[in-house]
Parts: structure tokens; C-alpha cells; sequence
């Protein structure tokens, strides 16, 4: 389950990247203040998603902790115009869950 973790957040992170990028471009050109912002913190989601997935292999306690932080401040983003943040902290939130159960399956087995 590490390996999945890993790859596929580190797959995503791109995604979000991409996404909050854009939003961001965009908001700051539009002079939208809300949606710049949003894209600002979905910048930040996105390389906490690239963190938690780096740690995943080897850390899986660190990793579990990155995605819960990534998941709150995509909540938090998610009040914003940005409001696919909220899907990406679901998704931040499986990805804490699928660690979780990667680090007690390492100390039980």
C-alpha cells in the first residue's frame, strides 16, 4: 500500500499543481483576490501532496501527517472561488488513511 500511496499522490500532485497554477494566473489577472489566493494555497496543497507521497515509501507516519495538513488547508482553500480544494482534501484525506494503514501494518507485521 506504500507504493500506491506514493505513486499516485506524487501523479496527482502534478494535477494540483497545474490546477492551482492556473487559478492563480488567472485571479491575479481577472484581479479576482479570492481565487488568487486559492490557487496560492492549492500551490501549497500540491507540494505537500509531492511530500507526503516522497515520504509514503519509507515514513509512512510523516507522510500521514503531511496529507492531514494538506487536507486542512485545502478545506480551508475550498471556502475560497477555488472550491475543487474541497475534493482535493478528501482525496488528502484517503491518502492520510491508506498511510495510516501502512505504518500499523509495518509495526504489527
Amino acid at each position: 500500500m506504500q507504493i500506491a500511496t506514493g505513486i499516485i499522490s506524487l501523479i496527482l500532485s502534478f494535477v494540483v499543481l497545474f490546477q492551482s497554477c492556473a487559478v492563480s494566473v488567472t485571479g491575479s489577472m481577472a484581479g479576482n483576490e479570492s481565487a488568487a489566493q486559492g490557487g496560492s494555497v492549492g500551490i501549497l496543497v500540491g507540494v505537500l501532496f509531492i511530500c507526503g507521497g516522497a515520504f509514503s515509501f519509507k515514513l509512512p507516519r510523516i507522510s500521514m501527517y503531511l496529507f492531514i495538513a494538506a487536507g486542512v488547508l485545502a478545506l480551508i482553500a475550498g471556502n475560497t472561488v477555488f472550491s475543487d480544494m474541497t475534493g482535493w482534501a478528501v482525496i488528502s484525506g484517503i491518502f492520510a488513511y491508506m498511510s495510516y494503514r501502512s505504518q500499523k501494518k509495518k509495526v504489527d507485521g
